[in-house]
């Protein structure tokens, strides 16, 4: 006789399936998406799927690639690469300039190419003051993650280059190769903020001292930009290392992030400017450092038993920043 799963159990499994789907998108979303082929790496009937994923997100299938489409590519503009706007159109899967200039206006009320100059203004001006109030991770257009980070214990090789944040808070950046991890990995679908404390402290801790895992690495990883994504819809992946044979359950799914060349900073000061750290990094450094993004994704990097000094309440971590030359 089989046991039927509980309710709790059987949505921890959507979610699973779901995220699955979500994490390829993103990973594709350069290249035509077929319907079918995403019903089968959820496991889902082809026949039912799309209407299983509008139910769970909110929204359809094809209106969830072309919102990541328009918001990546909006990411990209905002960089400072040399890319051009048919280049930023066609990595984010677009066919044509026009097509691309025409969805992202309806979207967000100017033209690709408006909108990279003025966001770069606004974003040289925000970066200037730096240091001078607190930054509000709500509204950092880069990538916000949690508020758990790692005391100093990079190991990660010599440094390349530094770069001064502030008066007050130095971030050296060294590019490094960091090699491929394994991760056990829980979703957050929400605002950005004291939400991603209270789930590593809440969910997370307790499942990694449960299951043995409390002296692993962990990463941080928001998936979205806060400026371009409804609040409610934002992604973040707390991640944990685990071994080859650690075999995932409930909520919980694995995950490869990929290994490769990195630039990575090490950051240590109050949570609440954590987002002008990553505003710095992806605004001001990159475009000066010969490097750009590429799609790997971006994450923290730290250890939860020594990310806060309980003596400064200072967090430390690494940020990193996956790059390649231009």
């Amino acid at each position: 006789m089989t046991t039927k799963p509980s309710a709790q159990a059987s949505r921890a499994e959507y979610a699973r399936r779901i995220n699955r789907v979500l994490n390829y998108i993103d990973a594709h979303l350069d290249q035509p998406l077929d319907g079918a082929q995403l019903a089968d790496i959820a496991n889902f009937s082809r026949f039912h799927f799309h209407r299983i994923f509008a139910a769970w997100m909110g929204e359809t299938l094809g209106s969830y690639a072309q919102r990541r489409r328009l918001e990546k590519a909006a990411f990209r503009l905002s960089c400072g690469s040399h890319e051009t706007v048919l280049e930023t159109a066609l990595a984010t899967g677009f066919h044509s300039g026009e097509a691309f200039a025409r969805a992202f206006k309806l979207k967000f009320g100017c033209t690709p190419s408006t909108w990279r100059s003025t966001t770069l203004q606004r974003l040289k001006m925000q970066a200037s003051a730096i240091g001078q109030q607190p930054g509000n991770q709500e509204s950092n257009p880069d990538q916000v993650f949690s508020n758990i980070h790692q005391e100093g214990e990079p190991a990660l090789g010599e440094s390349d280059v530094s770069y001064r944040l502030t008066e007050t808070c130095a971030m050296d950046v060294r590019i490094v190769d960091l090699p491929k991890a394994r991760v056990a990995y829980q979703r957050l679908i929400g605002p950005y903020g004291p939400a991603i404390g209270e789930f590593w402290r809440g969910t997370i801790a307790p499942w990694m001292h449960s299951n043995g895992l409390s002296d692993e690495t962990c990463y941080g990883i928001g998936h979205d930009d806060p400026s371009l994504t409804p609040a409610n819809k934002c992604r973040y992946d707390a991640c944990v290392e685990v071994p080859a044979h650690f075999v995932a359950s409930g909520q919980v799914d694995i995950l490869a992030l990929p290994g490769g060349r990195y630039a990575v900073a090490s950051f240590k000061g109050k949570a609440e400017v954590l987002g002008n750290a990553w505003m710095w990094l992806t605004r001001e450094w990159m475009p000066s450092s010969g490097l750009q993004c590429d799609d790997r994704p971006c994450f923290e990097m730290f250890s939860a038993t020594t990310a806060l000094d309980p003596h400064t309440g200072e967090f430390s971590c690494d940020i990193c920043i996956p790059v390649r030359a231009l």
